[in-house]
């Protein structure tokens, strides 16, 4: 039997004052050079550099016509963070006998590698994806994980000499039916093989989700711990029609929490609210689902200034930014 859903507390579901939105996307389906509809849910990278690189997905089709044909993911890249320019053809789409599609891309970089996380739909379920790359035009697949598993995030450093990497399995019968799904981590000595799997963070942690939570972006290293922001899902059945389906029940928020330096499955510190909530038009009003916000970017300037890059509406790439302080002290203060 499914587990009874828990009414949550309206009041709390605000953007913290800390969090400033870009006034518009950074990305939409009018900036790719290639059949696109739907453009959001990219990994975002800063290089030594400075250049910034975005790895996205694009779910093709005609968004005038509310149709979609297929998914693929994309590159651009950028000089300010902002303004990003699609590369001419798509990066990576699978599509065999087993595999159906590859979206949700995040995007890491250790020892001069790129590092790709993505979600995998096959015809026996979704499980999770790894794949190096040097230059984002060539990929070796590392791993694919058994159904059911996604949303995986790596960690941007090794951390007591291996890989680490967040996740979201997708228990139904151990977790009394429904979306009661929690954020996992897992370790690796080479991308391949992974193992000493433990909790995270338990959904009945998180004040605001009454469904689902899952990891968002890279975690960031600071010296406080390793900042997560995670996404987190609630349902009300009385929500109506919210995009182009006939009704979506959900909303997505965004979260964070602190994770300890040398064991970061320990939870040290969590916001008991919402960091973002979507708000603005293009996370309310217009998008294929509007109500969600799902983190898959963050970077860390030298100002101290977290950009958090993320999906809006399962339709753009849309940038808020917060002073690093105020995020820790988010995660620290007692509420």
């Amino acid at each position: 039997m499914a587990n009874e859903v828990k009414k949550l507390d309206e009041s709390m579901f605000k953007t913290a004052d800390c969090i400033t939105r870009h006034p518009e996307p950074v990305l939409t389906y009018k900036d790719v050079p290639y059949k696109a509809a739907l453009t959001f849910n990219a990994g975002v990278l800063k290089r030594e550099n400075g250049k910034y690189i975005m790895i996205f997905r694009n779910d093709y089709g005609d968004y005038e016509k509310q149709k979609l044909e297929g998914t693929n993911l994309g590159v651009a890249y950028s000089d300010d963070g902002i303004h990003f320019e699609v590369t001419p053809e798509p990066c990576l789409e699978i599509n065999d006998n087993e595999i159906c599609r590859v979206y949700d891309p995040r995007i890491t970089e250790i020892d001069g590698e790129y590092c790709i996380c993505f979600a995998v739909d096959t015809r026996h379920g979704v499980c999770g994806g790894m794949a190096t790359s040097k230059d984002l035009k060539k990929f070796d697949i590392k791993s694919i994980s058994v159904p059911d598993n996604r949303n995986m995030v790596l960690f941007p450093e090794k951390i007591n000499g291996n890989y680490v990497r967040l996740e979201r399995p997708m228990p139904i019968y151990s977790r009394g039916g429904g979306n009661t799904f929690d954020i996992w981590l897992s370790e690796s000595p080479d991308l391949v093989f992974w193992g000493k799997s433990r909790l995270v963070l338990g959904v009945e942690s998180v004040p605001f989700s009454n469904d689902k939570i899952g990891p968002g972006a890279a975690p960031l290293k600071t010296d406080k711990g390793w900042l997560m922001i995670f996404h987190a899902v609630d349902v009300d059945e009385s929500r109506g029609k919210n995009g182009w389906e006939d009704r979506w029940h959900k909303r997505y928020t965004i979260g964070i929490a602190l994770l300890d330096l040398e064991d970061p499955s320990k939870v040290i510190g969590m916001s008991k609210a919402p960091l973002i909530v979507p708000e603005s038009h293009w996370e309310t009003v217009e998008g294929y689902r509007t109500n969600v916000l799902f983190p898959c970017g963050a970077i860390l300037e030298d100002d101290n200034t977290v950009r958090i890059y993320y999906g809006a509406s399962d339709t753009v790439v849309c940038m808020a930014t917060a002073k690093l302080d105020d995020l820790l002290a988010l995660c620290t203060e007692p509420k």
